[in-house]
């Protein structure tokens, strides 16, 4: 019997490493979660990684103590089943004081990131974001600017039928928009989240946030990218919104914070036009000759 499992086992190992050839030339860091731009998204992040090391430990020392045992304990050496029923308190005590501890040491960070993802103190600029069947609208608050944001019309041109354009050939299919939102760098930016029809979800993975609009309520999360972060960062509906939910991207365009505040006073100015300012008074009023003054009487 254990000849039969060794030639199966020297069968299939090579097949095996055959098919998993391709994936070891993978790059691996597309299957982990992305680090980001953010000083939240790399805390969650790292937390990510605590816990998932944490989890390799755990798995080697129970399966390898599993394997161990079914080998050390197998038949074929001569062991035999304990058919009593046995008790040991201390046993008991120590396979459930390792796992509470194990949790308790867990739960710190865990505990520290969520704390640090719900402080909006110290907010710089405030965005008020609603999700639409399938767009969004963006408002600066306080600065009198709103617009909406759709999906760019080479995309959408692409994705109807029979439309005859190969989407390959069309640059971030369906991740494209006409118009990005634009937050300046090194700023910390607060994001009111709610919704005018169904439930949506915001979600900029390089941000590492995702938060459901939902109507009649107002979510809120922040992000601050980092100084010479500057750039084009997108992602999409994640909470499905009925037929076109695929169709919702989000792009954020960052720039630096004098570029934000050029972008910004043309938005106003195409806004509203009467706020644009006015020119000089000498400028504005031709100058008129003095006209000879009227003999009295």
């Amino acid at each position: 019997m254990t000849r039969n499992i060794r030639t199966a086992l020297g069968t299939l190992a090579p097949l095996a490493l055959a098919a998993l050839a391709p994936v070891a030339r993978a790059d691996w860091t597309r299957l982990n979660m992305t680090e980001g731009v953010t000083p939240l998204s790399r805390d969650i992040h790292a937390l990510h990684m605590t816990i998932f090391w944490w989890c390799v430990a755990i798995g080697v020392v129970v399966f390898g103590w599993m394997i161990w045992s079914l080998v050390k304990f197998r038949k074929s050496q001569g062991a035999k089943p304990d058919v009593t029923m046995t008790h040991s308190t201390k046993a008991e005590i120590i396979w459930t004081v390792i796992p509470v501890g194990i949790l308790v040491l867990m739960a710190v960070p865990a505990a520290r990131t969520l704390i640090a993802i719900e402080d909006t103190r110290g907010t710089e600029l405030s965005i008020k974001v609603t999700g639409y069947q399938w767009k969004w609208q963006y408002d600066y608050l306080g600065e009198g600017v709103s617009f909406f944001s759709s999906l760019a019309r080479s995309s959408d041109e692409a994705r109807q039928l029979k439309s005859g354009i190969d989407p390959k050939s069309v640059p971030d299919y369906l991740l494209d928009v006409d118009n990005p939102l634009v937050v300046p760098e090194d700023t910390k930016v607060r994001v009111l989240l709610t919704a005018q029809d169904v439930i949506h979800a915001w979600w900029v993975p390089a941000f590492g946030m995702k938060k459901d609009a939902i109507p009649g309520n107002v979510n809120e999360l922040w992000f601050k990218v980092d100084k010479g972060k500057t750039g084009i960062y997108r992602g999409q509906c994640a909470e499905l919104c009925g037929r076109d939910h695929g169709f919702m991207p989000v792009v954020v365009k960052v720039v630096t914070k004098e570029e934000y505040a050029a972008w910004l006073a043309e938005r106003k100015a195409a806004t509203n036009p009467s706020a644009a300012p006015a020119p000089a008074a000498e400028e504005a009023a031709p100058t008129v000759a003095a006209l000879p003054t009227a003999p009295r009487g």
